[in-house]
């Protein structure tokens, strides 16, 4: 299935996150009424404090409602992209087999949160690189802002692989969310060259639709704040809000549409190299984090990722891979070559 097919089929998830934003939106609007009168009425100086003072809880608001109301639409709809693209269908009523997915998938809201902030904080740690290496660099003159200006350009451009690596929990369903999402990193590591190829594609994209997005909502509520006479900072921030609640519902999904389509497509494709995990456990503290809770999760666990791993001088090892095994049936016990998926005896399902 297209990005695009993708984007207007999930439709109602776009909708849901710019009522989020909206809702930030307006409560802010509120907020800053309510604050602004009170502190206006001390002078020139109270109006500056209660501007600090409005955004303060203007950021815990818009804190408290994305993070514990946007979690379920940003998870529900990476659910569905996640598999719609590996199984070419979208649910009659998405929205209810989203939440029953994400509720059957992390059973709490806390289990998404610790496996999100994991899995942001090891692909900003291996993005990171990149810009550690450029520092290198430094000594040249010019380069730092070249260096400074690249980093910047991939943060954009794979900012929704997190979400990508969060999708593959809903697609390898016969083993734990945190084992999962490991390997949906390891999946990245190796295909950056052609996710980063495809994301920058869409970078530009990003970068001026923001830019117009805010100028529009500056010059309309720029206007009614000359109008009142009421401070023009305000404005620009009220503005910031609209523009970054737009791009919140659509600009984000359009590209984690088009970011998902090639990474899943990269995915089903992908044989994981053996000694990735030991050498990403190396490079990144928040993946070794998240690839040890999966490895304490039990259950069915890949060849791929528990050979050989453990832990050495301090440091994490990793050994090849061990030899494939022979499969048996659960049905007529016979013997089959490793990788069989049905028995070559009596024909039942291994």
């Amino acid at each position: 299935m297209k990005a695009k097919d993708l984007f207007f089929k999930t439709m109602p998830f776009c909708w849901a996150k710019l009522l989020l934003g909206i809702a930030t939106v307006l409560v802010s609007a509120v907020l800053f009424a309510v604050i602004i009168g009170i502190s206006s009425l001390f002078g020139g100086e109270g109006t500056w404090i209660g501007v600090l003072i409005w955004l303060g809880a203007t950021g815990i608001v818009r804190f408290f409602i994305m993070h514990y109301a946007g979690y379920m639409v940003k998870a529900g709809h990476v659910a569905i992209l996640a598999t719609a693209v590996t199984e070419g269908r979208i649910p009659d009523n998405q929205v209810k087999a989203a939440k029953q997915m994400v509720g059957e998938r992390f059973l709490t809201s806390n289990v998404y949160f610790a496996i999100d902030k994991l899995v942001s904080g090891a692909v900003k740690q291996l993005q990171g690189i990149v810009g550690r290496a450029g520092g290198l660099l430094g000594a040249v003159p010019g380069v730092d802002v070249v260096v400074k200006a690249a980093q910047l350009f991939i943060d954009i451009s794979l900012g929704y692989v997190d979400e990508c690596c969060l999708g593959y929990t809903f697609v390898k369903k016969d083993q734990g969310a945190f084992k999962s999402a490991a390997d949906g990193v390891v999946i990245y590591a190796q295909n950056w060259k052609p996710l980063l190829k495809s994301a920058a594609k869409t970078t530009l994209i990003v970068i001026l639709s923001l830019v117009l997005v805010t100028a529009v909502s500056f010059a309309l509520i720029g206007g009614l704040f000359t109008l009142f006479n009421w401070n023009m900072l305000a404005a620009f921030i009220l503005a910031a809000l609209v523009a970054f609640a737009v791009k919140f519902a659509f600009i984000d999904s359009w590209i984690l549409c088009k970011t998902i389509t090639v990474y899943m497509g990269l995915a089903q494709t992908t044989e994981i190299t053996f000694d990735l995990y030991g050498k990403l456990c190396g490079l990144s503290s928040k993946f070794k984090d998240l690839f040890e809770k999966g490895r304490a999760e039990g259950g069915p666990q890949p060849a791929y990722a528990s050979a050989g791993t453990g832990y050495q001088n301090g440091g994490y090892t990793q050994t090849k891979a061990p030899e494939a095994r022979p499969v048996f049936c659960g049905s007529c016990g016979a013997k089959n070559d490793p990788g069989t998926n049905f028995c070559g005896s009596c024909g039942a399902k291994v």
